[in-house]
């Protein structure tokens, strides 16, 4: 097998394991978020916690030992727009509340057959891609070019660094807080503490995160063919699976594009054989209208966070890059706003 069309297949297989993990725990940083503010219950928000500190300690391992060079990526780039960055997010935030889930929660919850999340996915596909290369995208560009900086520091461990000591001691020293910080976050309410399988979804989906920087850090390494070090994300990937099915004889199937069908094909394989199939629809006018508002906030924030909530919140977040931590404080920001005004509505939604 080519290197490509091996990152392809692991691409796909790492979207089928989301996609059955997703399903099964309801694994969302949207519902963690709502249900940790209006029902006092953090299991959800605790799970997303142990799987980004798996993240984080998985990728900043395989990048010590040199597996992976996540320097190259998209989040470690030396140059961003602080404010573009944390607008994206605050829209994709408030756009995932609207939507009632984030990107990736719409993808698993259309392979069990929610055809409001097919509304949903592509809308979020056409703005990202509208934002990304479209009519948005001169307006974008502008606002990044006037806006963008080259600080000397863009991680966490580079700050750290920036103190004087080795840069080996940094990088374990940002992991050891970090990750520390949202373990004991996670681990010290005792009915988490209970929930193995919000545990088990929050491991496993961590674990997934450092398999997708292998797959295109590691296999996917070529120096005369080279694919670009990334892992889990859903809205460009959304985008290019949608241009992917419209012009597929003039393009090249990417990891992003497997991944987001892998996705489907998990979700909807899981929601078969367990019975959870079920088709699904909007249940007013102004439920959809919500809906499609919700979607469009996050497919063109979502590009200009340069993420989602998986994609900067946990993928980002995992290479520690201060771009991620701007990005997210906007999304959970957004969610905030929104969880206060529309929690109430959204809730109507069942999910």
């Amino acid at each position: 097998m080519q290197m490509p069309e091996l990152v392809i297949v692991l691409g796909f297989a790492i979207g089928a394991a989301f996609g059955v993990a997703g399903l099964l725990s309801g694994f969302c940083l949207m519902s963690g978020l709502r249900d940790y503010w209006t029902k006092d219950d953090g299991r959800k928000l605790r799970s997303y916690a142990v799987a980004l500190a798996v993240a984080i300690v998985g990728t900043q391992l395989i990048s010590g030992l040199g597996y992976v060079d996540i320097g190259k990526s998209l989040y470690l780039q030396p140059s961003f727009s602080a404010p573009l960055i944390f607008l994206g997010g605050l829209m994709f935030g408030l756009g995932m509340v609207l939507a009632n889930g984030c990107a990736s929660r719409a993808l698993v919850l259309l392979g069990k057959g929610n055809l409001r999340s097919l509304l949903v996915v592509g809308i979020i596909a056409v703005a990202a891609q509208m934002t990304m290369k479209g009519l948005i995208a001169p307006a974008r560009l502008a606002f990044l070019q006037w806006t963008q900086v080259s600080p000397p520091h863009v991680s966490v461990p580079s700050l750290i660094g920036a103190l004087g000591v080795g840069e080996a001691f940094a990088q374990i020293a940002a992991v050891l807080i970090a990750a520390g910080a949202l373990l004991v976050f996670a681990f010290s309410d005792r009915s988490f503490r209970r929930a193995a399988g919000q545990i088990t979804a929050g491991a496993v989906i961590g674990l997934l995160v450092v398999a997708g920087w292998l797959a295109t850090g590691y296999f996917g390494a070529d120096e005369f063919n080279p694919i670009p070090a990334t892992s889990l994300s859903f809205v460009a990937p959304l985008a290019d699976t949608l241009q992917y099915a419209m012009f597929s004889t003039g393009l090249t199937l990417s990891f992003g594009v497997a991944l987001a069908v892998g996705v489907f094909a998990g979700s909807a394989t899981t929601a078969l054989l367990t019975g959870r199939f079920a088709l699904e629809g909007f249940t007013s006018a102004p439920h959809m209208l919500r809906s499609t508002l919700g979607a469009a906030l996050m497919g063109a924030g979502g590009a200009m966070a340069y993420g989602c909530s998986v994609g900067q919140g946990l993928t980002g977040l995992s290479t520690l890059a201060l771009p991620s931590f701007i990005a997210v404080a906007g999304i959970v920001g957004g969610a905030a706003l929104g969880i206060r005004r529309f929690a109430p509505v959204a809730a109507l939604a069942t999910r």
